[in-house]
């Protein structure tokens, strides 16, 4: 069951762009990368000739009269001469690269061949992506491929673009939706937190329309995740790097959701624990928040790099790593306990990354405020707060009203409830995170009309 996604325009705009560059497509494990290349593949050209360097590492070879294209050529067809190379009319991907970066060197020569198309592709090129990069410079593009968004998950469940406009279209308008469609927006994007976008997850769940299986397939990605670290990472940092991933469910579900090492393990020390973080990021397991040093533009540059929350990259790992009495209260009774904040936490703060944005918060040391994200407009830096339930976002409200904060003139807030606009105060539900950037685009505020 091949699920619609939205590499799948890319790539054909891709093949569409005469002037197209060898391309590189990072992701995590398990996103759907290479399911979607073989579909586009397969629909797309006469020829497809397929390397995977993890099953078949007797093509490492390949290299061995150099990186012309027609050298690697004669040799891929040497080891199986059933692979044709048709010009103009072939495909050649490469599949889990971070096994064979050497590769990523013919990629000039292939460029400047420009007979056949080349993808490459690989699980955990974010831990060594120097290389690769460093071998390929200026010949190839590449793309990030998440899990599935919940515009993905709507699509999957049926729903076509013309849903997701007519969401949209109410943001714009600050029209808030009528009962039925909050009681049935509410209701997929509670399913959507427990699966996550793991397509492996989804196609199971649309399939047999229970959540029957789901737990055990995202143990396994859990499992299989660990087994990366084990792995890529190097000597000591196995253990720390384990520590870490380990600890981001727990600590999350705490209210003060900073990630704090000194729990991690007795005695823990930050300096033995530094990089872990930025590990599972480059793997793309986790999504680092930093902390702002102080709440005002630009964001880049602005905040603490030892200071940080970590989230899960796809929320659907976030929930498999519960306890068993919340994964039965949450699977049965879509409760979500005590972990309600960081779930709806966890799923913004995905969808803003899916949205390629990067991700901040502010706490002051010396008080109670603080602000679970930051995104920025043209002309102002604007907070994003994510409620658990209809709160009074006490935070916000002192970031706008305060002078001290001049970037600040109104803000988001996010939580169970429906649209509205009350002074500077805009308010969505959950399940409208994903066209933030989008409805971003075209939004003209009253608090900036001054200007």
């Amino acid at each position: 069951m091949y699920l619609k996604r939205k590499v799948d325009t890319f790539l054909r705009e891709w093949k569409a762009d005469p002037a197209r560059k060898p391309l590189i497509i990072k992701g995590s494990r398990q996103v759907g990368k290479t399911e979607s290349i073989r579909k586009f593949a397969a629909e797309d050209y006469e020829s497809v000739v397929e390397i995977n360097f993890v099953r078949d590492e007797k093509y490492k070879g390949i290299i061995a009269d150099g990186y012309e294209a027609a050298a690697i050529i004669k040799n891929i067809s040497m080891i199986d001469p059933s692979k044709k190379f048709i010009p103009h009319k072939t495909l050649l991907f490469f599949d889990e690269i971070t096994e064979f970066p050497e590769i990523a060197t013919s990629l000039k020569f292939f460029h400047e061949d420009g007979r056949f198309d080349v993808i490459c592709s690989g699980s955990m090129l974010g831990v060594n992506y120097k290389k690769i990069e460093s071998n390929s410079v200026g010949y190839k593009k590449d793309y990030d491929m998440f899990s599935m968004d919940f515009e993905e998950f709507l699509w999957a469940k049926g729903y076509d673009d013309t849903t997701v406009e007519d969401m949209l279209l109410h943001m714009r308008e600050l029209r808030p939706f009528n009962e039925l469609e909050m009681q049935v927006y509410h209701s997929l994007f509670l399913d959507f937190c427990i699966l996550g976008g793991m397509p492996a997850v989804v196609a199971e769940y649309i399939e047999k329309n229970t959540f029957e299986g789901s737990l055990d397939t995202q143990r396994q990605l859990i499992a299989d995740y660990k087994e990366d670290i084990r792995k890529y990472a190097q000597g000591l940092d196995q253990a720390r790097i384990l520590n870490v991933f380990n600890r981001i469910a727990p600590q999350l579900a705490r209210e003060n959701k900073k990630f704090q090492i000194s729990k991690v393990a007795t005695g823990a020390r930050f300096r033995d624990y530094r990089g872990c973080a930025e590990w599972l990021a480059d793997a793309g397991m986790v999504n680092i928040c930093f902390c702002l040093e102080f709440p005002e533009l630009p964001l880049g540059g602005n905040y603490d790099p030892d200071v940080f929350k970590l989230y899960f990259a796809d929320t659907g790992l976030l929930v498999s790593m519960l306890d068993e009495e919340s994964q039965e209260d949450l699977r049965a009774n879509k409760n979500l306990g005590v972990y309600k904040g960081a779930l709806y936490e966890n799923m913004v703060g995905e969808a803003l990354v899916k949205q390629g944005y990067k991700l901040y918060y502010y706490k002051r040391s010396d008080s109670t405020l603080e602000e679970d994200f930051f995104i920025r407009s043209a002309s102002s830096l604007i907070p994003l707060e994510v409620k658990a339930k209809n709160g009074q976002a006490k935070s916000m409200r002192t970031l706008i009203a305060s002078d001290k904060y001049e970037d600040i003139r109104y803000g988001f807030k996010f939580f169970a409830g429906n649209i509205g606009h009350e002074a500077q105060f805009y308010t969505f539900p959950y399940f409208c995170a994903f066209l933030l950037r989008r409805f971003m685009k075209d939004f003209r505020p009253q608090e900036e009309s001054s200007d």
